[in-house]
This record gives structure tokens, sequence and C-alpha cells, in this order.
């Protein structure tokens, strides 16, 4: 899988932002902490390691300074028990060799597959969340731009209908028709502004 497709799908909203990164803080400090246990064990299994290698090396001196005879009349007689435990050193060990192997897939599969994708479903999420706020950005361009056409718009038709308004009046004191009256009253604007009081 690629980097990208490698995430867990959610609905990218805030709360689960948030959510995603409690959980990845979760991963981080499982992780530390099957780390710090994985070299513990590993510790572990290295003194039960030199235990099981020196116990060996001295079965074989005593194999070698001894007949079999003797090795055999101690054993019976007391030195079973030295056996016992490196029988159950070999069996730690094997126990301990598993822990670490199945703490070891632990650690690998937080740091390789649960981090990156947690840290994937994240950034999926912001990038959402940014697209849905540039959006919303847009939409308010759009609608105050939408209010300031439909403003100028009343604004033009109030001014005209105050223009018509005030023709009418005109007409109606000088008893001329509509058209004649704006006819005169645009003239009458035009030749204001080009007279300075």
């Amino acid at each position: 899988m690629s980097g990208q497709s490698q995430r867990l799908t959610v609905v990218p909203t805030v709360t689960m932002l948030g959510v995603m990164k409690a959980r990845l803080i979760g991963a981080t400090r499982g992780h530390a902490l099957l780390n710090k246990k994985s070299d513990a064990l590993t510790v572990q299994f290295r003194q039960i390691l030199k235990k099981i290698v020196s116990t060996k090396e001295s079965m074989g001196e005593i194999m070698k300074t001894s007949s079999f005879a003797l090795t055999e009349a101690k054993y019976v007689t007391g030195e079973n028990i030295k056996h016992l435990s490196w029988l159950l050193s070999q069996t730690s060990f094997l126990t301990l060799d598993e822990a670490i192997k199945t703490t070891n897939r632990r650690v690998n599969a937080l740091e390789n597959v649960v981090k990156p994708r947690l840290d994937n479903t994240i950034s999926y999420i912001k990038g959402e969340l940014d697209e849905l706020e540039r959006e919303d950005f847009f939409r308010l361009k759009k609608i105050q731009g939408y209010k300031k056409r439909e403003i100028e718009r009343q604004r033009v038709a109030a001014k005209q209908f105050a223009e018509e308004q005030f023709a009418e009046k005109v007409s109606l004191q000088k008893g001329i028709s509509n058209n004649s009256a704006h006819n005169f009253l645009s003239a009458t604007m035009q030749k204001d502004g080009d007279i300075i009081f």
C-alpha cells in the first residue's frame, strides 16, 4: 500500500482530528514503553544466555576431568540440583526468547503500521478541513459580492424612483407631460454641472 492510501476511513471533522491526535500520542507512548520492555527483556535474555554458556562450559570441564562413573555418581549424589537449574534456565531462555519476539513484533507494528496510518489520517483530515475552510471563504466572498451588487441595484432603483417622482411633481407643477419633465430635468442637470458658483 502506498503512504497516502494507508489511512483510516474517517469523517474529516475537528473532533475526529482530536481523536486521531490522541490515538497517535497513545501509540507513541506505547511504542516507547514496548521499546523499553524489549530492551529489558534483551538484557535479561543475555544474562540467561551467559548463565547457560557458563553452565555448559563447566559441564564440559566436569566431563573432561572426571570419568563417566564419577560424573554419574556426582549427578546421583548431589549435583542434580545444578543440572535442574540448568534445565530451568533453558526453559526460561526459550520463554524469554518468545516474549522478546512478541514484543518486537508489536514494536514494529506500531512503528511501521499504526503510527504511519495515524499520521496519514491526521494529514488527510487537516487537508480536508483546510479545503472546507477555503470553500467557506470563497462562498462568503461570493455572498458579499452578491450583496454589494444587490445594494447597488437597490440604490440605483431608489435614485431612479426618486427622479421619476420629482419629474412627476415638476410635470404637475408646470403642466407638461412626464417625458417632457424628464427631458427638462436632465437638461437642467447637465447645465448645472457646468455652472460654478
